[in-house]
């Protein structure tokens, strides 16, 4: 795979949305120093204030805000608060890490084309939760991560790269998820940095990267 890339003199401004531990937060701070993502992250909101990757954000003198979902009555409500707060730090890519909410469609619409996910699967495999259990208990021969700009389709928007890992006999949820986890921390960056080079964008239900659709996502290798 082809990895050159672009001279990048301003730095893509960013808000991480997370619900968790965000080891996949963490993957993209590092990268940020160590190598060379041109982002800045401007904010990292979490729906529950006991998430550590609020404390991830901290260390990395990085704005940490808590917007609990369980303070409001619904979640279009929820959603349009989470909204005004992202808009105030005037995010040019929204980067869901972890973030364990079901978003409406008016909160898609607003962000379309510039906001990511990534899921601990091949998708469309396994979509949803579960995915490691469910992966072992199909008997499925390989299994992996997939990023895919989001879209209201849940799990469904234009993917973008997916790394695959095989499976173990003897794989367990636990094994066969620290291994996935482990190629999340090297697709997630990578696609945030295409984007920031502005050489990934959604165009339709396509991710275009370098100008032409991909017909079917990259596979990272290794």
């Amino acid at each position: 795979m082809k990895q050159e890339y672009a001279v990048v003199t301003k730095k893509l401004a960013v808000v991480v949305l997370i619900s968790g531990g965000g080891s996949n937060l963490q993957a993209i701070i590092d990268a940020m120093h160590h190598h060379d993502l041109p982002i800045e992250i401007r904010a990292v909101i979490s729906n529950k204030g006991t998430a550590y990757g609020l404390e991830r954000a901290r260390r990395a003198n990085i704005p940490a805000h808590t917007l609990n979902h369980t303070d409001f009555p619904d979640r279009i409500s929820y959603s349009r608060a989470l909204q005004e707060l992202i808009d105030n730090f005037k995010p040019e890519l929204v980067v869901l890490a972890g973030f364990m909410r079901i978003l409406p469609e008016a909160f898609v619409d607003h962000y379309m084309g510039r906001m990511l996910n990534i899921h601990p699967s091949l998708l469309p495999e396994f979509s949803g939760l579960h995915t490691h259990q469910r992966a072992l208990k199909a008997n499925a021969l390989e299994h992996g991560a997939s990023v895919h700009f989001v879209t209201n389709e849940l799990d469904g928007g234009p993917l973008i790269i997916q790394a695959h890992v095989p499976v173990h006999k003897e794989d367990t949820v636990e094994t066969l998820a620290e291994r996935v986890l482990e190629k999340e921390h090297k697709i997630y960056p990578l696609a945030i940095k295409w984007f920031a080079q502005k050489r990934l964008v959604m165009q339709g239900n396509h991710a275009n990267l370098d100008g032409i659709p991909l017909d079917k996502p990259i596979k990272y290798p290794g």
